[in-house]
């Protein structure tokens, strides 16, 4: 949540779902409301052993990190984060 707020503050974010279902739980990341989620955070309990339970999906539907430690794998959008500035 301090990465969430980190980036509603900077701008980038405005808005967020939840969605509990069956076999995994999404946190959807939007620019604005209207929109389709620009990233989800999932996390899945049957891949724990596997690949990792946590994981990062893009907008296009691409798996940009997974792992068993979430802090490790929202690591990906705080790059995403960092800005070149003249």
């Amino acid at each position: 949540m301090s990465l969430y707020g980190r980036m509603v503050a900077a701008g980038e974010w405005r808005d967020y779902g939840i969605s509990p279902l069956k076999d995994v739980a999404i946190f959807s990341i939007f620019r604005r409301t209207a929109e389709h989620p620009i990233y989800r955070v999932e996390k899945c309990p049957k891949l724990s052993s596997k690949q990792g339970m946590y994981a990062v999906i893009g907008m296009d539907g691409r798996i940009l990190k997974r792992g068993h430690d979430l802090k490790a794998v929202l690591r990906v959008l705080e790059r995403k984060m960092i800005k070149l500035v003249d």
